[in-house]
């Protein structure tokens, strides 16, 4: 079955980055500087709220802390500045912030549970209507994005979907998993993550978010071990 949802979501983003590069070459670069820094406030204070709801805040800590060391090891966001000053040498473009866009963009786009639930959604049942929301809500912030760090931001419509279309297609495998506490636990991590690119688009210093994005996969490990760990209590 063709994940739709995961497609329009793509498409979202893609035609919300145009329209917000072509309205960006308009604007004034300080007009686009304070438009870039209410959106890192925006983003800051939802995300704060929503981690605040977290329900076991330890499983969190956790797992940010193992993540971060893991994906410092690897050296997880080199790699994907590489890919993205890849992509940029490929579109000879000379925007300073292309690389910066991709990446943000993608970890803004692919973490929440409104990617996770929507394309479970989509794969197990056809109903692609949170996919849609999301759709809408990502398009909008593709505007905003687009037009303050410039033509990278289309390009974090491909890992969408691959992730959300991945999800759909193997939603019969990961629901029993990606569900109640381990589903929350995942999007506690997920909002501390984003929490990180609003500090980012602040300015207040510059936080290593790729290099965390392993800590999304503790929670999914941590939930395999701790019934090894409670039998042999």
């Amino acid at each position: 079955m063709i994940p739709l949802g995961a497609i329009i979501n793509a498409l979202g983003i893609t035609i919300g980055s145009l329209v917000g590069l072509a309205f960006g070459a308009r604007l004034p670069e300080r007009v686009r500087a304070i438009v870039f820094q209410g959106l890192g406030l925006c983003v800051l204070v939802i995300e704060f709220k929503m981690a605040l709801l977290t329900q076991n805040p330890l499983i969190v800590i956790f797992s940010i802390v193992i993540g971060s060391v893991a994906g410092e090891i690897i050296g997880l966001e080199a790699r994907l500045i590489r890919v993205g000053d890849w992509l940029k040498g490929r579109l000879k473009s000379s925007n300073p912030l292309f690389t910066e866009g991709m990446v943000n963009a993608s970890v803004l786009f692919c973490i929440g549970a409104m990617a996770i639930i929507g394309a479970l959604n989509d794969g197990l049942r056809g109903d692609a209507s949170v996919l849609y929301i999301k759709s809408l809500l990502d398009g909008i912030s593709s505007v905003v994005l687009g037009a303050t760090l410039g033509p990278g931001v289309i390009f974090a419509a491909l890992p969408v979907l691959v992730y959300q279309g991945a999800i759909s297609l193997l939603a019969g495998a990961l629901e029993p998993f990606l569900a109640g506490e381990l589903l929350g636990q995942i999007c506690g991590v997920g909002y501390c993550l984003v929490l990180c690119i609003g500090i980012n688009f602040l300015g207040m210093t510059k936080i290593k978010t790729a290099n965390m994005l392993p800590a999304l996969l503790v929670p999914v490990l941590w939930s395999f071990l701790q019934p090894l760990f409670s039998g042999a209590a």
